[in-house]
């Protein structure tokens, strides 16, 4: 998979990274277990500070997205696209605190749109 950074663009370049590594995941093109560039091979591929990179793959971490095994390297976890995962499990959380706080389903939608940018 090609990693591209756009310097033009508005996004950081560690979110344009960290989407483009999530978009690898759910197209198939990175599966489970590959192994990804070190922190300082992909900085330097991309014209980037080792910090950015860097950044990115601790938040690809933190999202289960990526795993990394010491001196090994990073890998694309064991369970892919964790994202889908993630949002699963705030979507029970919402859903458990909208009841909790006795808002009716309509209207705890319109909130889940207005926060999406949803125009409906």
């Amino acid at each position: 998979m090609q990693l591209v950074i756009d310097q033009h663009s508005p996004t950081p370049p560690y979110e344009q990274l960290r989407v483009q590594v999530i978009e690898g995941v759910r197209a198939g093109t990175l599966a489970p277990g590959d192994k990804l560039p070190t922190v300082r091979r992909l900085a330097e591929d991309l014209g980037l500070a080792p910090n950015t990179v860097a950044r990115a793959y601790r938040e690809l971490e933190t999202d289960e997205v990526i795993e990394t095994r010491g001196r090994l390297g990073s890998f694309i976890a064991a369970t892919g696209d964790a994202t889908h995962r993630q949002a699963q499990l705030a979507a029970v959380a919402y859903a458990e605190r909208v009841r909790s706080l006795g808002l009716a389903t309509d209207e705890a939608l319109v909130i889940v749109r207005t926060a999406l940018g949803i125009r409906s």
